[in-house]
């Protein structure tokens, strides 16, 4: 079963900037359109979507996988 712990504000978001420097260049893609609607305003960002910052489904892979 899927870790379910909130994540930090900081974590989101270091780990959110990290996957965008992997992803944000692909047109279409998930981080595109995150970046492209939130106009890089974290506030509005997938991530933030949710009160424990797992509104984004790579956010939240990539803490649970990082995480005991």
């Amino acid at each position: 079963m899927a870790n379910e712990r909130p994540i930090t504000r900081e974590s989101a978001m270091a780990i959110c900037e990290k996957i965008r420097g992997e992803k944000a260049r692909r047109i279409f893609s998930q981080c595109w359109g995150c970046v492209r609607f939130s106009k890089g305003d974290f506030s509005r960002m997938c991530a933030s979507s949710k009160p424990d910052f797992r509104g984004c489904r790579l956010v939240n892979e990539v803490h649970d996988l990082t995480s005991d």
